[in-house]
């Protein structure tokens, strides 16, 4: 569970610097220039202009879409205008779902359409759809115990998000219900499953999110209700009113198609083939603008090289910025970046993510070694933040810290990211100027001063 109990200690760099290793310190140069960048960062709005833009002009950025695609090209094209180095994309195949038009009509006890959204790789129905009794169930628990009930109708599970926990804790628990139904109610002869949308708050808008399925059993459609909606058909159950309703989803998988990884860079000064790599991940689901994910956090990092660059600041190692691609279906673009990568990893210092939204910014999360992490934690002192602790990194840059790169990852105020997560809320509107300039600042110093040290992340 991530620990919440973080405060930002604002972005100045009046914190003490704590003991670095016997063989690395910071110089006041070094404070200086990390300085530098925080200030152009709080001063600067063109990055928040330009996710502005990147939104508006091409909206979500589903994998294997038009839209993400074109979103790439123009990317590209502005940071050869910013001046940045190595500009390039480099290709990736990755997976192509289409939601297509889909509809929940409520049949009986009454006539009503519902507020749904089909799972991210989910199977399409009939064109006719698909109509069926619905049997409600709390967990896979209680599906169980209603198995034999469930042959030929559309199994809801009704699970609610935890929210007497942490934010990220609540959706660890209640994701396991949108990756895990279909199979769970193919395997008792439910014809179709819906779930509780996986959300920590509703106005009646359903989060989708990927679906799995498993080769021993039937592919059954699959889709999210909002919160509201999965309630009441539960009480409806429960008063011993007969629930009967129609899921039409033309949802289909096409071929794989062709997409790119984002690659920018601001070159080393003395150690140009050591790497620190910071990024988010550019693609998104096809609902909402995907501005809080994981648009903000990918043109933050750019923001973070483009300001480097912009100061004429050449830390001793190359910072490269990535924008991965395919993260929300698949995870083709971190282990594309892996394998395209794989004889430099031995020389990738740090490798940074953010994918938790632009919100107030806490600190980090650092995936290594013990003396890896006690040189971060001094290092994020300088860099302005509150706490550096260990923990998981993030999905794209996976891949590569299971090769043994160490890994941060930006931890934000998450508290009200699961409201806009993976729906329709998740729009330009979400992002705060300050927090978004905040975020910036806290990663540009970050990388900057590990890409300037005289010694390597220790592995």
């Amino acid at each position: 569970m991530r620990s919440r109990i973080l405060g930002f200690a604002g972005l100045g760099l009046s914190v003490a610097v704590a003991s670095l290793s016997a063989q690395t310190t910071i110089a006041d140069r070094q404070r200086s220039d990390a300085k530098r960048l925080i200030d152009a960062a709080m001063a600067d709005t063109s990055g928040y202009e330009r996710l502005a833009e990147l939104t508006d002009k091409f909206g979500h950025r589903l994998s294997g879409s038009k839209s993400l695609e074109d979103a790439i090209d123009w990317i590209l094209v502005q940071m050869k205008k910013d001046g940045l180095a190595n500009v390039r994309g480099e290709p990736v195949m990755v997976p192509h779902w289409v939601r297509g038009s889909e509809s929940a009509t409520l049949i009986s006890p009454r006539s009503t359409a519902l507020h749904m959204i089909g799972l991210g790789m989910s199977v399409g129905t009939p064109a006719a759809g698909i109509t069926a009794p619905v049997l409600v169930v709390d967990d896979f628990e209680d599906l169980q115990k209603h198995a034999a009930e469930a042959k030929g109708k559309i199994v809801l599970f009704d699970h609610p998000f935890p929210l007497d926990v942490a934010p990220m804790e609540g959706y660890r628990q209640a994701v396991a219900y949108r990756g895990g139904a279909p199979v769970a109610a193919a395997k008792v002869g439910a014809v179709a499953t819906l779930i509780r949308s996986v959300s920590s708050f509703s106005i009646q808008n359903p989060h989708t999110g990927s679906t799995r399925y498993d080769s021993t059993v039937t592919k059954i459609p699959a889709a999210a209700l909002s919160i509201e909606d999965a309630e009441m058909l539960h009480r409806m159950q429960r008063r011993g009113e007969r629930i009967t309703l129609n899921l039409k989803m033309s949802a289909q998988t096409l071929p794989d198609a062709p997409s790119r990884n984002v690659v920018a860079e601001v070159r080393g000064s003395e150690k140009p083939d050591e790497v620190v790599v910071l990024g988010g991940h550019i693609d998104s689901w096809d609902v909402g603008q995907g501005a809080m994910d994981d648009g903000g956090c990918s043109v933050a990092a750019w923001e973070a090289v483009r300001l480097m660059s912009k100061l004429g600041l050449k830390p001793k190692r190359t910072v490269r910025v990535v924008l991965w691609t395919n993260e929300e279906n698949g995870g083709r673009g971190g282990r594309g970046y892996r394998d395209a990568h794989m004889a430099e990893l031995p020389k990738h210092s740090v490798a940074m993510e953010c994918d938790n939204g632009v919100f107030k910014p806490l600190g980090f999360r650092f995936q290594g070694s013990a003396a890896g992490l006690e040189l971060a934690k001094a290092v994020g002192a300088a860099a302005g933040a509150s706490r550096v602790v260990s923990g998981e990194g993030e999905a794209d840059v996976g891949p590569i810290l299971q090769r043994g790169v160490p890994g941060l990852a930006l931890d934000v105020d998450d508290t009200k990211y699961f409201w806009y997560h993976h729906s329709s809320g998740d729009m330009m509107t979400v992002i705060d100027r300050k927090e978004f300039a905040q975020c910036v600042a806290l990663m540009a110093a970050m990388a900057y001063l590990i890409a300037d040290l005289d010694t390597p992340v220790p592995r």
